[in-house]
């Protein structure tokens, strides 16, 4: 089994977290940010990467950083909201719309 580095990284300017493996962009988590909230809005891992469990450390790597700034969470996207339901210790730091 190979294995490959990943590492997620907030980009403020396009307004969405990057999933990079090893060097590539492989998923992203888009989304808003409105005064003491962060909204996601949309999350996507490329085809050549499904199946590994990116997605959830994409959502679990954005959901921290978000926390961490003592910010809201507001999850639009189905996916982060599907993933937030399987993870309810962050429950405490979400609204719902």
């Amino acid at each position: 089994m190979t294995t490959h580095e990943s590492k997620v990284t907030r980009n403020d300017a396009r307004q969405r977290y990057e999933l990079h493996v090893d060097g590539e962009v492989a998923g992203i988590a888009m989304f808003r940010e409105e005064e003491g909230r962060v909204v996601f809005t949309h999350t996507v891992v490329l085809p050549a990467y499904e199946g590994r469990g990116l997605g959830g450390t994409i959502a679990k790597t954005a959901l921290d950083d978000v926390v961490s700034r003592g910010l809201r969470v507001v999850p639009e996207c189905p996916f982060i909201s599907a993933w937030i339901a399987k993870h309810p210790e962050y429950e405490a730091s979400v609204d719902r719309s």
